[in-house]
């Protein structure tokens, strides 16, 4: 197996955490290979340990026991490599738009780079989400889509190895929603990222998706299958409503969450 097949290598990994109440076993025997420019989705049921493995490969949790690698190397903690796109923005108030992105920017290459360098790399990451003329506003004078997007031209400045995305289109309303999906493909297919992204939403999963990771439910939750999404890119969402192996892989993540992960309240209603 060539080292491009195993950009991201995750073997064995638990996760345990320990509460006043007692320990709880999140995650149990995770076995995943992330490919160098490679979409991976994680996707389950509430409960599933989906965000905490996206932590463990940012370096935000430390695996309990087995081995994370990425690009050979150990994740032992955060780095810039890894840049994490949050459900919530996470922009800081008081900046502008340009500012909060200038920071990170500053933060990953001010000891080697010049500040009309540092500049242009800010202005090219807000142009790159279409946000050049709203580099000058503060996050309440833009929209929820657009605060999204901020988040992402701030990762996507610090020129990760990875990026990863906890649901961040999961608070907006459908439209934005299917709008900056359709961003994220042509970003992705420009700067030809590697990504690891949560959801819920299957439809997003398939669209985005090289490869769609299905959780078992928790605790103690593990990959319980996974769906190689072969559609070709550029992907259209409107053509691929009628495609026939959209169908099929959008149907297999259904059967395995409401068939073979179904929630016990849903099994009650079935029997």
């Amino acid at each position: 197996m060539d080292n491009t097949s195993k950009f991201i290598e995750i073997q064995k990994a638990e996760m345990v955490f320990h509460t006043s109440k007692g320990t709880f076993h999140a995650l149990r025997d995770i076995n995943l290979n992330v490919k160098k420019g490679e979409f991976v989705t994680l996707i389950g049921h509430s409960g599933c340990g989906k965000s905490t493995l996206l932590n463990l490969i940012a370096g935000l949790l430390t695996a309990t026991d087995g081995t994370l690698l990425c690009a050979n190397r150990e994740i032992a903690g955060p780095g810039p490599e890894r840049a994490v796109v949050f459900q919530n923005h996470s922009l800081l108030p008081w900046l502008t738009c340009y500012e909060n992105v200038y920071l990170a920017v500053e933060r990953v290459f001010g000891a080697v780079e010049s500040k009309a360098k540092l500049k242009e790399r800010t202005k090219a990451a807000l142009a790159l989400v279409g946000l050049t003329h709203a580099e000058q506003k503060r996050p309440h004078e833009i929209s929820g889509g657009m605060k999204q997007r901020v988040g992402i031209a701030r990762a996507l400045s610090m020129e990760p190895k990875v990026l990863l995305m906890d649901e961040p289109f999961g608070a907006l309303d459908a439209l934005t929603r299917a709008h900056l999906q359709d961003e994220l493909l042509k970003i992705v297919a420009k700067t030809e990222s590697t990504v690891v992204m949560v959801t819920h939403d299957v439809d997003e999963a398939v669209l985005l998706s090289d490869r769609i990771v299905m959780m078992t439910n928790g605790p103690a939750a593990t990959i319980g299958d996974i769906v190689h999404v072969r559609l070709e890119r550029p992907r259209d969402r409107v053509a691929l409503a009628h495609d026939p192996l959209y169908i099929e892989y959008r149907s297999a993540v259904l059967e395995f969450l409401y068939h073979r992960q179904a929630h016990p309240a849903a099994m009650k209603e079935a029997a």
